[in-house]
């Protein structure tokens, strides 16, 4: 229903003004009478916001599993600097999935394209956006996911959250979205690397029950070349087969198992990180909390200590 309210006299006025349009003279009564509706009260809207990381160095990340591409748009990279497809396809290559038995199967070439940030092959100093086309969408295969959740996915966390989902592999939630960071990262690794001799490597140091023992590994000396000479990227080739069995032993049965990535960087500029939120340890763990199915993050000694 509607309601009306009586105010003071409107602008100081007590009777009409001979003087002004009839118009005016009815807008310039004592009484005025203003309707208003009754509120309705409207369902709380969730922003879907999150999916920025940095804030001198930003990167977005965009796209879903099975919809047209995936890639990311990275803000605040410094002009002048040599940039090709060539330095991103490299480490998108390695995350590529179905390069063996022991990866997803789905096949994709992970073709990056950059369509802004770039001339003349050296960037601008504007958002760089790269993209990566989705070629091998299987949305047919989840439509039992439309009825069912799946376990230890976020199916029934955004259904919850939004009232929507993408059925169609998890649409943001998939590890398909890494592909933002991967190529935000080698322009990352490029920058520091001419800064300041950077290096970043990882290997895998454990899966399920085999455990890489401590010392191993010479974290002054190991190459990328050792880490990549096998599968599952282990530069220690005894414990690389191990693993790879693990995997296998379980990859046959339709099940899977989890494991633990060491990382390692060399030449780290100093002075990184700021007081007291956006330490460097604080902000490495949320960026790696962040990746699907993370469970754990330590930093040197970490939990040992």
């Amino acid at each position: 229903m509607a309601s009306s309210i009586t105010s003071k006299p409107f602008l100081g006025a007590t009777k009409p003004n001979s003087s002004l349009s009839p118009d005016l003279q009815r807008l310039s009564f004592s009484s005025l009478r203003i309707s208003i509706k009754p509120r309705t009260h409207k369902k709380l809207q969730i922003q879907a916001a999150g999916s920025t990381f940095g804030n001198y160095f930003r990167v977005t990340t965009f796209g879903e599993s099975h919809g047209g591409g995936v890639g990311c748009i990275v803000d605040g990279c410094p002009p002048r600097i040599p940039l090709s497809e060539a330095d991103l396809q490299g480490d998108l290559d390695r995350r590529r999935p179905g390069q063996s038995r022991i990866t997803t199967p789905r096949k994709e070439t992970d073709t990056c394209r950059i369509y802004s940030g770039v001339s003349e092959g050296v960037t601008t100093g504007t958002p760089i956006h790269v993209l990566v086309p989705n070629t091998d969408q299987r949305g047919h295969d989840y439509k039992e996911m439309s009825i069912a959740y799946r376990p230890s996915h976020a199916d029934a966390t955004y259904d919850m959250k939004y009232g929507v989902r993408a059925v169609q592999g998890g649409g943001r939630s998939s590890a398909r979205e890494t592909i933002g960071r991967v190529a935000s990262g080698a322009i990352a690794k490029k920058i520091l690397k001419l800064f300041s001799g950077t290096e970043v490597l990882a290997y895998v140091s454990q899966v399920h029950q085999v455990v890489l023992p401590d010392g191993s590994v010479d974290h002054d000396t190991v190459t990328l070349d050792q880490i990549e000479s096998n599968i599952v990227r282990c530069p220690n080739p005894d414990y690389a087969e191990k693993m790879i069995a693990a995997i296998d032993a379980v990859r046959t049965r339709g099940n899977s198992i989890g494991g633990v990535v060491t990382c390692i960087v060399r030449n780290a500029p100093r002075g990184l990180g700021s007081p007291v939120f956006d330490k460097l340890e604080a902000e490495l763990a949320k960026a790696v909390m962040s990746l699907p199915a993370t469970k754990g993050f330590e930093f040197g000694s970490g939990f040992a200590g």
